[in-house]
């Protein structure tokens, strides 16, 4: 099979879509893998690293969406990349199309079919394309809002940690999940104040016995109007899996909170969990509301792309071995986990949360193959 790595153009987005050990590995199946030329650079990996593990660089991304059979991306394709993409062709990426019509329409008059990273499932109901890129977001949010809580920044003047005789900054994370869990975690080991709230039990549970000093709430709307006022970091990690994120945070608990104080709403790529939330780039990753100082990118995981981009590889590498290997048709009738990511074929919808967030016409994928 034909398989091509285009260089990723959306905003400061520099992880790359193989690494060139899994390129080796793919070569070694017997497969043709074209490269861009630059694709890897901004993850560290220079082109000759690609030539010498058996890639085709390339000039431009034509000759890949031209010939290649399977394209392997990290970010939903940008507008000049759907105009290349075709019947016949599959695309093997991040989608998060729920909040996206423009994307969806797109996609489905390509006539590609699209699987999308973030709905494929695991044996144990976990979705193990997002976990690594999940627990890279959920790192770095604590960093970003101890940040932007710096005067400099914008924020309040506020050590995350705090000092002997002076308080740490109190900090409140939507979602107990991955994102949620990791967030946690750095949050109270840089000496924050840390609130986890979610709706799932046993999640507190888990997490108030593995984070000692921890506290937990159970997520109502009256929980979060009583913590906003006291909260100087919010980080939001809620997720519906494939569909558009359920706004738990109203602009009247925004206003509430304290001027200079943060929300990292790491759900934005699917909409955000904030009324307040919309979509911002790391070029211009902040704007403000209300006082609140609002970081909204929806890829952050490529502020760190080489850490990034090898977490990524480590676990989609067996899938795109299948899909190359196997065909697409045939990789997803033998793993029904892989079928799961089914997004888009043959201009229909095959991922039911996308379906009804944009109340469009749904069909099971397995009346599809």
């Amino acid at each position: 099979m034909r398989i091509g790595v285009p260089r990723e153009i959306k905003d400061n987005e520099h992880r790359v879509g193989l690494t060139p050990a899994s390129v080796a590995e793919l070569v070694a199946n017997g497969h043709r893998v074209l490269v861009e030329q630059g694709a890897g650079v901004g993850s560290g990996l220079p082109d000759d690293a690609y030539g010498k593990a058996g890639a085709q660089l390339c000039h431009g991304p034509g000759e890949i969406f031209e010939t290649c059979d399977l394209i392997i991306k990290v970010k939903e394709p940008q507008p000049l990349e759907t105009r290349l993409l075709r019947r016949g062709q599959t695309l093997f990426t991040y989608l998060h199309l729920a909040p996206d019509p423009a994307l969806t329409r797109a996609l489905m008059e390509s006539g590609a079919t699209c699987i999308a990273y973030e709905t494929v499932t695991s044996p144990t109901g976990g979705l193990p394309l997002l976990t690594p890129m999940s627990e890279v977001a959920g790192r770095l949010a604590a960093q970003v809002g101890a940040h932007y809580l710096e005067r400099e920044a914008g924020g309040r003047g506020v050590l995350l940690g705090g000092v002997p005789g002076v308080s740490p900054a109190d900090v409140l994370v939507l979602g107990g999940g991955v994102a949620g869990a990791n967030a946690a975690r750095v949050a109270m080991g840089m000496g924050a104040s840390v609130t986890v709230a979610d709706r799932n039990l046993e999640t507190l549970r888990r997490l108030g016995a593995l984070m000692p000093g921890l506290r937990t709430v159970f997520s109502t709307r009256a929980a979060l109007q009583a913590l906003a006022p006291r909260t100087d970091l919010l980080i939001g990690t809620v997720l519906v899996p494939g569909a558009a994120t359920p706004k738990l945070v109203t602009r009247e608990m925004v206003a509430s909170m304290k001027q200079g104080s943060v929300i990292v709403d790491i759900s934005a790529d699917q909409g955000g969990c904030c009324e307040t939330t919309r979509p911002t780039s790391h070029s211009d990753p902040t704007y403000v509301v209300d006082g609140v100082t609002h970081y909204c990118v929806t890829n952050m995981p490529g502020a760190v792309p080489r850490t990034a981009t090898f977490a990524l590889n480590n676990a989609t590498l067996p899938f795109v071995l299948a899909l190359a290997d196997k065909g697409w048709r045939k990789a997803m009738q033998d793993d029904p986990h892989l079928r799961a990511g089914l997004n888009v074929l043959e201009g229909k919808i095959a991922c039911a949360p996308v379906a009804q967030a944009q109340e469009l016409p749904f069909v099971n994928a397995d009346s599809l193959l």
